[in-house]
C-alpha cells in the first residue's frame, strides 16, 4: 500500500467504497488522516465499519464543518450530468475536491528514493479505445524482459494498493475520463494518448468535455515524453499543442494507417507491420500480422503506443518484438475463444461504442456479428463503413428491434439472448468465417458489465466447441 502523505491530522471524507474508495480510506488511514466515510450502498457501509470507519451522512447540515479534504470514486458524477448531492455540499462548504488518483501521484515518492540508482517511473495511459490492452502490454513487454512493473488503475489493482516500487521499477496505469477529470495532481512521467471517439458524453457535457477531461493528464503536470495517437483531429491537437516544433522528440506521434515521417519521432503501423521512424530515417520495422494477441488495425495501434513507451524507457526493439509475440491478450478484448470447421470465435464484449465495433469488424473479412444492447448516443454512423465485413448480424438485447433497424443493408435477425445468438451464427457460420461478438452498445440492459456479457459469450461458445 501507498500511504497518503501530507494528510497527517486532517480529517477526510471519502464518498463510494468500491474498490478504489476503501482502498484510499485506508492509504488515508495510514497517512495519519482521521477517515469519515459513506455509500449509499447499506452492505458498503457495514463492511467500512466492521474496518473500523465512522460512517457519516454527508449531505446533513454541518456534516463538513470539520472536514479538510473529500475523496470521490471515479463512478459517482461530479459536474455533469448534475452533481452529486453530497459533492455539491462538499462544494458549498468549499471543501476541496479529489479522487485516489490524485491522492496517487502526491504520495509515490516514498522516503529513500534518493538513495535509489534509477527513481520508479510511472505511465499513465488515456484515450476512448486501447487503454486496457496497452496498459497489459506495456507490462508484458517490461516483464518478460525482466524489468520490474506493476499495473493498476483501471485494470489490476488501485493505485494505492500497489507495493511500493523497487528501483527502477515502473507503474503502468490504465485511466479513464472519469478517473483524469477530477484528479488535482497528474504526474506521470510518460503519458499515453490512444485515440478519441464518443463515449460517456452525458458524463462530460458532450465530446468537448470528454476529451478535457483526457487531455488534463498531460496539462495538469506535463510529462517528460508523450505518446499520442494522430488519427483522429483531437490527437493531432495535442500532439501539436504539446511539441514546440517538427524535431521535439519529447512527443512521440503514433499511427494505425498513416506513414508518419519528419525530423521527430514517430511509430506507425500500416499493412501489418510497425516502423519506428526517428530523426528522418527509420530505425525499425516489426510484422505483427503473425501476433496472435494483437489482431487487426486497432489492436496494432496499441502496439504502436506500447512500442514508443518501452522504446523511451530504453528496451531495445528486439526486446519489444519478443514480447509482442508472447502477449497472449485481455479477456473480452479481441480474445480467441477457439476455432472449429475453419470457423474462428473472438470475445470482444470490450466494444461498447462505435468506433470500437467498427475497428473489430475491419479486423476480420468475413464476420457473424453478434451486436446490440444498451445503445450508447451519437448513433451507428460510425459503422457503417464496415457492414461490408458483416455476412449477418445477430441482434442481441432488449431492444433488439430497434437496434436491428438501423443496420441497413446487413443481413440480420432478431436473437434477443446471447444463447440464441451464439448458437443461430455458428450454425449458419462457415469455414474462414469468424464469429464475433463486439456489441456497440453498454450491457446493462442484460448484464452488470461488459465481463458478465463476454463470461456468457465464452459459455455459449464452449458448448459449441465441446
Amino acid at each position: 500500500m501507498i500511504p497518503v502523505r501530507g494528510v497527517d491530522g486532517q480529517t477526510i471524507a471519502v464518498l463510494g467504497l468500491g474498490r478504489s474508495g476503501m482502498t484510499a480510506a485506508k492509504a488515508l488511514r495510514e497517512g495519519g488522516a482521521t477517515v469519515l466515510v459513506w455509500d449509499d450502498n447499506d452492505a458498503a457501509r457495514e463492511g467500512a465499519e466492521t474496518e473500523g470507519f465512522e460512517v457519516r451522512q454527508f449531505t446533513k447540515q454541518g456534516a463538513f464543518d470539520d472536514v479538510d479534504l473529500l475523496i470521490v470514486s471515479p463512478g459517482i458524477p461530479h459536474l455533469y450530468p448534475t452533481p452529486n448531492k453530497v459533492i455539491a455540499a462538499a462544494m458549498a462548504a468549499m471543501v476541496p475536491v479529489d479522487n485516489d488518483i490524485g491522492l496517487f501521484f502526491r504520495s509515490l515518492a516514498l522516503d529513500g528514493w534518493e538513495e535509489l540508482d534509477t527513481p520508479p517511473r510511472v505511465v499513465a495511459v488515456t484515450g476512448s479505445n486501447g487503454k486496457s490492452t496497452t496498459s497489459a502490454l506495456i507490462h508484458h513487454i517490461l516483464t518478460n524482459a525482466g524489468k520490474p512493473a506493476q499495473l493498476a488503475g483501471n485494470i489490476g489493482r488501485g493505485v494505492l494498493d500497489i507495493d511500493p516500487p523497487e528501483d527502477g521499477e515502473v507503474i503502468v496505469l490504465e485511466l479513464s475520463s472519469y478517473q483524469t477529470d477530477l484528479a488535482r495532481a497528474l504526474t506521470p512521467d510518460i503519458a499515453v494518448f490512444t485515440n478519441l471517439s464518443p463515449d460517456h458524453l452525458d458524463r462530460h457535457g458532450g465530446l468537448g468535455g470528454y476529451f478535457a477531461a483526457k487531455r488534463r493528464l498531460f496539462a495538469e503536470g506535463g510529462p517528460d515524453r508523450a505518446v499520442v495517437g494522430v488519427d483522429e483531429p483531437e490527437g493531432l491537437y495535442l500532439a501539436n499543442q504539446l511539441s514546440t516544433g517538427p524535431s521535439d522528440d519529447r512527443v512521440i506521434r503514433i499511427s494505425s494507417g498513416q506513414k508518419l515521417s519528419g525530423p521527430g519521432w514517430f511509430v506507425f503501423a500500416r499493412k501489418g507491420f510497425l516502423t519506428e521512424w526517428r530523426k528522418g530515417r527509420q530505425v525499425t520495422s516489426i510484422d505483427l500480422r503473425e501476433v496472435a494477441g494483437l489482431p487487426g488495425a486497432h489492436n496494432h495501434q496499441n502496439a504502436c503506443a506500447a512500442y514508443s513507451v518501452c522504446r523511451s524507457l530504453g528496451l531495445a526493439p528486439r526486446v519489444i518484438e519478443e514480447g509482442f509475440k508472447t502477449y497472449g491478450g485481455l479477456p473480452h478484448r479481441s480474445q480467441v475463444l477457439g476455432e472449429k470447421d475453419g470457423v474462428k470465435f473472438v470475445n470482444d464484449s470490450k466494444a461498447t461504442n462505435v468506433d470500437a465495433a467498427a475497428k473489430a469488424l475491419g479486423a476480420f473479412p468475413k464476420v457473424r456479428w453478434i451486436c446490440g444492447g444498451l445503445e450508447k448516443e451519437g448513433g451507428l454512423g460510425g459503422l457503417t463503413d464496415q457492414f461490408g465485413h458483416v455476412v449477418k448480424a445477430y441482434v442481441i438485447g432488449r431492444e433488439a428491434a430497434e437496434f436491428a433497424l438501423k443496420l441497413d443493408g446487413v443481413d440480420k435477425e432478431i436473437c434477443t439472448t446471447m444463447e440464441v445468438a451464439v448458437a443461430k451464427a455458428a450454425a449458419e457460420a462457415e469455414a474462414g468465417e469468424v464469429v464475433l461478438l463486439a456489441p456497440a452498445c453498454a450491457s446493462f440492459d442484460q448484464y452488470n458489465s461488459f465481463e458478465k456479457r463476454g463470461e456468457d459469450f465464452a459459455a455459449q461458445v464452449a458448448k459449441v466447441l465441446s
